[in-house]
C-alpha cells in the first residue's frame, strides 16, 4: 500500500515522504496513530501542492534540535548510588533517571529518544546517546559515582 508519511517513523521514512509499505501494517499500525495517510490522487496533489511549506517546515524544526543536540553535548548528569563494600551497585540508573535530570535543566525529551540498552548498573563515566530524529543525535556524558555514607 502507497502511504504518506505524516511524521517521521523510525525505519520506515521521514515526514512528507511516500513509502510502499504492507497493507496491514498501514491500516493497524501508521494509520490509527496518524503517522500516514493513504496516497490517493487527492492527497497526493495536496502533497505537491504543499511540499514547499513542508520542507521550510522541517529545515525549521531540523535547525532547532541541532541547536538542541548542542546544548545536549555539553551537558555531564551526574548522578550518586550507593555501593556495597564489594563495589557493587544497589540500584541503577534508568531512563526515567535521565529524563527527569534533563526536565530538571529545562529539556524535554521522550523516552524512546534515549538509546540506552540497558540501565547503567556500574560506577563510572558512561557516553548515553539522545536520537533526537533519525538523523540528528546528540551524546550526553552520565557520571555515576558511589553514594558517600
Amino acid at each position: 500500500m502507497k502511504v504518506i508519511l505524516k511524521k517521521d517513523v523510525y525505519k520506515v521514512g521521514r515526514s512528507g515522504e511516500i513509502k510502499n509499505v504492507k497493507d496491514g501494517y498501514a491500516r493497524n499500525f501508521l494509520m490509527p496513530r496518524g503517522l500516514a495517510e493513504t496516497a490517493t490522487p487527492g492527497a497526493l496533489r495536496a502533497w505537491k501542492n504543499s511540499a514547499e511549506k513542508r520542507t521550510k517546515r522541517v529545515a525549521a524544526e531540523d535547525a532547532a534540535l541541532d541547536e538542541l543536540a548542542k546544548r545536549l553535548g555539553a551537558i555531564t548528569l551526574s548522578f550518586s548510588r550507593p555501593v556495597s563494600e564489594e563495589g557493587v551497585m544497589f540500584g541503577s540508573v534508568a531512563k526515567s533517571d535521565i529524563i527527569k535530570n534533563l526536565a530538571a535543566a529545562d529539556i524535554e525529551i521522550h523516552k524512546d529518544m534515549i538509546r540506552l540498552p540497558a540501565s547503567i548498573k556500574a560506577v563510572g563515566t558512561f557516553e548515553v546517546e539522545i536520537a533526537l530524529k533519525p538523523h540528528i543525535a546528540a551524546k550526553i556524558k552520565v557520571a555515576v559515582s558511589a553514594q558517600s555514607k
